[in-house]
């Protein structure tokens, strides 16, 4: 008897050390999608979409983006749900995937959502950027319009084309956009961050749906991307000598995550270590409508490929002199 209560015991105890541990998800006390970190001043900013949908809804309820900060990787504040489509005049409807980044002492908050239908526009998704002094706002509307909107049809083709916005800025300066679901477009910015500079372009990725992230790291150009063709989604990348391209497909580094059809890529290097973000549904009452944000490090071989990232519940571990 007395054995089997010690059994018991040291079961009771290493699940209760496996729940301290357990990490991923991040953010717990609401559900969170589409990461986009950055680090700034020796502090990870993630700005996040923020999932409201009921557990009945059978699609997005995504009314505002939130802004969490971390100095360790491992404790975040939430410091609220500073944007929403009705920062935009122009804008309806959800707050889907977006990237903020810091450019010349200012942050540029790049959106997806959709565009009201007026003489303008045919609505549709639309791209709009917010600006702000801090990386924790206030944010305002740049521009007061959409900076990308789309053509769609009377039968709602294209409706989707312009989402998932991811903004570079290369080493000599110049500002580039990607974004697209279906195709991946890209354009020149010039360095208001407000102007499209020179044409729109598009080409297909290997088993490219959606959610690009794009990235320079040692001299490698990269494209990281939701994709499979088919749902649920994986993450998969390509390479490339500029950001022009052409890309260089290189293969799958996240399959399906748990219990979410879709997944979506942030990635930062902090304090020596690579940090690869996705979204699952792993929470209780979690799902492919209430998401949840994860962090696992990400490794890269010799030649700059990147290794397949391994998803954990421990996630990662608490960054050490934070000074």
């Amino acid at each position: 008897m007395k054995i089997k209560m010690i059994i018991i015991l040291m079961l009771l105890i290493v699940g209760t050390q496996h729940q301290l541990n357990a990490q991923n998800p991040i953010i717990k006390h609401i559900f969170t999608a589409d990461p986009a970190p950055i680090v700034y001043k020796n502090t990870v900013y993630l700005y996040a979409g923020h999932d409201t949908a009921s557990v009945r809804d059978k699609n997005y309820k995504m009314p505002d983006w939130h802004v969490f900060s971390s100095k360790d990787m491992v404790n975040w504040k939430d410091h609220g749900a500073l944007l929403s489509p009705k920062t935009f005049s122009w804008a309806t409807g959800d707050a889907y995937a977006a990237q903020c980044i810091e450019y010349k002492d200012k942050f540029y908050w790049f959106v997806s959502t959709f565009h009201k239908n007026d003489i303008n526009s045919r609505g549709g998704a639309a791209i709009g950027v917010a600006v702000s002094d801090s990386p924790i706002g206030p944010f305002t509307d740049a521009i007061g319009k959409a900076l990308v909107t789309n053509e769609m049809t009377t039968d709602m083709k294209h409706a989707w084309d312009d989402i998932d916005p991811t903004v570079f800025v290369d080493d000599d300066g110049q500002v580039y956009l990607f974004w697209g679901n279906g195709s991946c477009k890209w354009v020149k910015l010039k360095n208001n961050m407000t102007e499209l500079d020179g044409p729109i372009s598009a080409f297909k990725p290997q088993n490219y749906i959606e959610g690009p992230w794009v990235y320079k790291r040692n001299g490698h150009y990269y494209l990281v991307y939701a994709g499979a063709g088919t749902k649920p989604e994986i993450i998969a990348y390509c390479m490339a000598e500029k950001p022009e391209g052409p890309w260089i497909y290189k293969g799958i580094i996240q399959g399906n995550v748990l219990n979410s059809f879709t997944t979506h890529p942030g990635i930062v290097d902090f304090k020596g270590k690579s940090y690869f973000f996705y979204h699952n549904g792993a929470l209780p009452t979690g799902g492919s409508y209430r998401r949840s944000i994860c962090i696992d490090y990400m490794y890269y071989n010799a030649d700059g490929t990147i290794q397949k990232v391994i998803e954990t519940t421990n996630g990662v571990a608490a960054v050490k002199n934070n000074k």
